[in-house]
């Protein structure tokens, strides 16, 4: 010590911590009442940088009291450097897990809000927050006055071999990049790999991809995989879709007034029934004279994939019950066997010498 501590010391370095407390309070009183007015606001960016706030400058302030406290005490030059890099360092780490929680929060924020880009994809908010944390903890190591030059070499050579002994994590995690920046597939997405699976992406990630069946079921598959196969998206470039019903009715029916039936039920069906489109212009065509009836094709146009299974039922009770009062039938495959009388030989067993066959015996 440069002199001996006195109670006048001990005093004012309780009221300058008591201090720091003190504006932490207010400061985090304050920032709570931001909080209130940025959860009314469209943006969603200004409550993480609030939120972040709300933690950053509370212990910033109890580190400056803790600063100003040290600083009146009469403390000899090692005990003060110590006592200094220890707030440095605390206030690193206060911030590089600040800035990690908003830097990975307005990466969410900004994907969220762009409907082109991933709104769930946790690849991109995992990969920023652990670079955050990463040049946190070299910072912190700098302070402390460890070179960070031997660990980044080591870290380039050791990278090398981790990267040949993780070939296919590697593999997975360029491609879920690749996949998200393509814009080929986002979380939200009905997909049907050529493989069978299919359902809606629910999220990508670092190493796969996640999606839910009709059933609920998930389905991972990795993003290698994802990459190579090949893949229907029903819901890009629009998520609007046409869905083709075949239809057939007897040879004597009327046509033009199959036509203006059927017409009238598209109609009807696209204006009643949730998932359908109003502004749909019904589409009737007929395409194939058939063993027992004309076969048409109707074509309806549903909001998304999972519509169609709701429309179809609806239109199909609705056409089956109009068409049986207007007296237009749909007849059932039929089949005519002719049975024609003919011979058959039945050979005989022979028993040492050639037998002459028998006539045939004369049957169906």
């Amino acid at each position: 010590m440069n002199r001996a501590l006195t109670l006048d010391d001990l005093v004012l370095a309780g009221i300058a911590l008591a201090a720091g407390l003190l504006l932490a309070f207010l400061s985090r009183m304050l920032l709570r009442w931001l909080a209130g007015h940025a959860k009314r606001t469209r943006w969603s960016g200004d409550d993480v940088i609030v939120d972040a706030l709300r933690t950053v400058v509370p212990w910033a302030a109890i580190a400056g009291g803790a600063a100003a406290a040290a600083a009146l005490l009469p403390l000899t030059r090692t005990v003060r450097h110590h006592a200094d890099q220890a707030l440095q360092v605390w206030l690193i780490l206060v911030v590089t897990l600040s800035a990690a929680r908003v830097i990975a929060g307005l990466v969410r924020s900004v994907t969220q809000s762009r409907s082109g880009v991933a709104g769930s994809a946790t690849i991109f908010v995992n990969i920023t927050r652990v670079l955050v944390l990463a040049i946190g903890f070299l910072v912190v190591l700098q302070t402390l006055g460890i070179s960070i030059a031997p660990l980044l070499t080591a870290l380039g050579v050791g990278g090398l071999a981790v990267a040949l002994a993780l070939q296919d994590t590697l593999a997975n995690l360029f491609a879920g990049v690749h996949i998200l920046a393509s814009k080929t597939v986002q979380p939200g997405d009905y997909i049907r790999l050529s493989s069978g699976e299919e359902g809606y992406v629910v999220d990508i990630n670092w190493r796969q991809t996640t999606v839910r069946q009709l059933s609920n079921n998930l389905v991972v598959v990795p993003n290698g995989q994802l990459a190579k196969t090949n893949m229907t998206n029903y819901t890009r470039p629009e998520q609007q879709l046409t869905v083709l019903v075949q239809v057939g009715v007897a040879y004597d029916s009327d046509l033009d007034h199959v036509e203006r039936v059927t017409a009238e039920v598209v109609a009807e069906t696209m204006t009643e029934i949730t998932g359908a489109l109003p502004d749909h212009e019904p589409a009737i065509r007929f395409h194939t004279f058939g063993d027992s009836r004309i076969g048409f094709t109707v074509i309806l146009g549903v909001g998304e994939f999972s519509d169609q299974y709701r429309v179809k039922h609806e239109f199909i009770k609705r056409l089956h019950r109009r068409y049986r009062a207007e007296g237009i039938r749909i007849p059932a495959p039929t089949r005519t066997v002719a049975l024609q009388q003919g011979t058959v030989v039945i050979p005989q067993q022979r028993t040492g010498e050639e037998m002459a066959p028998e006539p045939g015996v004369t049957g169906l």
